[in-house]
């Protein structure tokens, strides 16, 4: 009788453990969940500080897990079913602190579900393996105070679940991003990639970034499961605003994290310089480029660390190559490394300084500013963004080419970047058989004025050949000279042209120890009859015993202190200025030969004019009273005739020494207000 009670007492309690959840299923199954969800709203937007809604309808399935796991559970778990969630038309607002015009929604989705593996929540695990968005649309926002709608709230304390997310579809989803600090207004439109075997999904971006159009696509791997970061995540994109294109194809490792970065980088455009738009890094402006190397980095919180190595390309019609070097420090960030061009075409030097061509500027996406009566560059620096990197950079090229030809074998230069104030220490060329040293050093800091530049310059130049510096000039091709010569200027502008009118200090060359084109004296001194008889007979040399100039500089005027070529046969005399604020020649060259000169018609010569349109003449007046003098002496004895036109020379000249040891001192800019004046201008 026991026995038998004791059956029934064990049958009971099995029929009520198995009607529990018989019955507990039941209800589920026929449990209207929209009934919750004005409690689930509440709790999720106290959850997550902002408001949320699930408006459409809420229901809750059961599923066989092998139909949404990729990686089902074997024995009698696979057979147990899993919830399958699905919501309708679900709304994420923005924070309360987000002003207009920001939208209503930060997010909204047009059906969101997911299964749910309740084997898990034993492990204290939220186990989703599909998690799947139809339609979403998100609007990320950051207003020009820095407030943002993408931060949720966050309470400090560490859960004790855990999220294991597999996979994440999305079916044409959105989203905008409006950034007012960034100057941001792009729209990306997503789906998934099911078929594809590297990628999961593809993007397409249209919108404006920093005022200009802006447009790219691509494709990225599946979204991973947090815990499986050590697969290499693919990435393909390309992106164009204006005529710059980026074009990237590689992986990341650990993605939520952006640990690091592998892949092949493709860059053009009208200049570099147009690049600090997409990157932040500031870069010379340059003709149309292009470039392709192997990008690595490392991304972190506050340190990123970027390589672009083993780059080539084309800047112009020139080739370039080498490795750069970004790390983020503070106060900035630093771009080091190494640039090399084997074959550097001159003319593509010439948008660094914004000396090229009006129609070259209109390539680089630059303003047509260069007025065709000037000559030195008007074209602003952007001064602005020096003070958002620090950089040092070596520079060099190995072979320098020019249409007309420029005697300039090489060029190196250390360039640096820092507090805003930009070096080339040193920039030297070898060239015509010498070289040219330059220590240049341009402060945009900003203590000189809003985008002003304070520029302090300093140039040596040694054994520069004559007949190499000026190969197209023919007179010069028999001279064996030498130009050896200093020059140290200092000014504040944010231009060439700005800059050298506004300089000050001295410029000194010198030529000693040499010979010079007989042709070209005797034709800067009108000696009629021995430019005649060398053009019969050729072009000799003659001994040059010095050349010597002399000019200081005030507020962009170079006056003459000394200019004088002395020759065994002839002393030239050249005083006057060179306005370089109004681009302006006024120079007067006095030549006195020494010895006797058939013919010789000693009348200055004056330098005039433009830069652009300089005019070389006589006087008129001088040339005139020595003609009408020998006339009216020939009349009364034609031997008497030739007296004013036979010149006795002044024999040795005591300057030259003087000249030379002056041309040898280290030029010093001139006391401020003190004005340098020719020695044959009035004071």
């Amino acid at each position: 009788m026991n026995k038998q009670r004791g059956v029934k007492i064990a049958l009971a309690a099995t029929a009520g453990l198995i009607a529990v959840p018989a019955i507990l299923l039941v209800v589920l199954l026929n449990f209207d969940w929209n009934r919750t969800k004005p409690w689930l709203n509440a709790r999720t937007s106290e959850a997550l500080g902002r408001p949320f809604a699930i408006v459409g309808d809420l229901s809750l399935t059961w599923e066989g897990q092998t139909a949404k796991s990729p990686e089902p559970d074997e024995g009698w778990r696979s057979i147990i079913p899993w919830p399958h969630l699905v919501a309708h038309d679900i709304h994420i607002g923005n924070p309360a602190d987000m002003k207009a015009p920001a939208p209503a929604d930060m997010a909204t989705i047009k059906q969101f579900s997911f299964s749910l593996n309740p084997f898990a929540l034993l492990e204290k695990k939220i186990a989703l393996p599909v998690l799947r968005f139809e339609t979403p649309a998100v609007s990320l926002l950051r207003s020009a105070d820095g407030k943002n709608n993408w931060t949720f709230k966050n309470d400090g304390k560490v859960s004790a679940w855990k999220m294991d997310l597999q996979r994440v579809v999305f079916t044409k989803g959105s989203i905008h991003l409006v950034d007012a600090i960034k100057h941001i207004d792009v729209t990306a439109d997503i789906d998934t990639l099911p078929a594809d075997p590297v990628y999961g999904v593809a993007w397409q971006l249209h919108g404006t970034f920093n005022h200009e159009k802006i447009s790219g696509n691509g494709k990225v791997g599946a979204v991973l499961s947090l815990q499986r970061q050590t697969e290499p995540y693919p990435l393909m994109a390309t992106l164009r605003m204006g005529k710059t294109v980026i074009a990237a194809e590689g992986t990341l490792t650990k993605p939520t994290k952006l640990a690091a970065l592998d892949m092949r980088l493709k860059l053009s455009g009208a200049s570099m310089a147009r690049l600090y738009a997409l990157t932040g890094i500031v870069l010379p402006e340059t003709p149309p480029f292009t470039t392709e190397g192997h990008l690595v980095g490392t991304l972190g919180p506050d340190d990123s660390h970027w390589i672009y190595e083993k780059f080539r390309g084309k800047v112009g019609s020139s080739d370039i190559s080498g490795s750069l070097d970004y790390q983020s420090k503070q106060p900035r960030p630093l771009v080091s490394g190494t640039v090399v061009s084997h074959t550097l075409l001159f003319s593509d030097l010439a948008p660094l300084i914004g000396a090229d061509s009006n129609a070259s500027k209109l390539k680089r996406d630059v303003a047509a500013v260069q007025p065709t009566n000037r000559v030195l560059p008007v074209e602003t620096f952007k001064t602005e963004r020096w003070t958002s990197i620090d950089a040092d950079i070596k520079f060099s090229a190995e072979k320098i080419l020019r249409k007309k030809e420029l005697p300039i074998n090489k060029l190196t230069t250390n360039l640096h970047l820092k507090d805003g104030v930009l070096s080339l220490l040193p920039l030297n060329f070898d060239m015509a058989g010498g070289n040219l040293r330059s220590n240049i050093t341009l402060d945009g800091s900003g203590k000189a004025g809003k985008n002003a530049i304070k520029a302090t310059m300093k140039v040596t130049a040694r054994h520069l050949k004559l007949k190499q510096l000026f190969p197209t000039l023919q007179p010069l091709q028999a001279s064996v000279g030498e130009i050896n010569g200093d020059a140290s200027l200092s000014a504040v502008g944010n231009s060439i042209a700005s800059l050298l009118s506004a300089s000050n200090g001295e410029i000194k060359t010198l030529i000693n120890q040499g010979t010079v084109s007989k042709l070209l004296l005797e034709e800067i001194g009108l000696n009629i009859g021995n430019v005649i008889l060398t053009h019969l007979v050729g072009d000799k040399q003659v001994q040059l015993n010095c050349m010597a100039t002399d000019f200081g500089v005030t507020k962009g005027l170079m006056q003459t202190q000394s200019f004088i070529i002395d020759t065994d046969d002839a002393i030239l005399d050249v005083s006057g200025n060179i306005d370089l604020a109004r681009e302006q020649l006024d120079l007067t060259i006095r030549p006195k030969s020494k010895g006797l000169r058939v013919f010789s018609l000693r009348a200055p010569l004056y330098v005039r004019g433009s830069f652009k349109q300089p005019r070389v003449s006589v006087d008129k007046g001088v040339l005139a009273l020595k003609a009408g003098s020998a006339i009216v002496l020939g009349a009364l004895a034609p031997i008497a005739a030739l007296i004013p036109l036979i010149n006795a020379g002044p024999g040795e000249n005591s300057e030259c020494a003087k000249l030379l040891a002056e041309a040898r001192v280290k030029p010093v800019a001139p006391p401020p207000g003190k004005t340098y004046r020719s020695k044959t201008q009035p004071k």
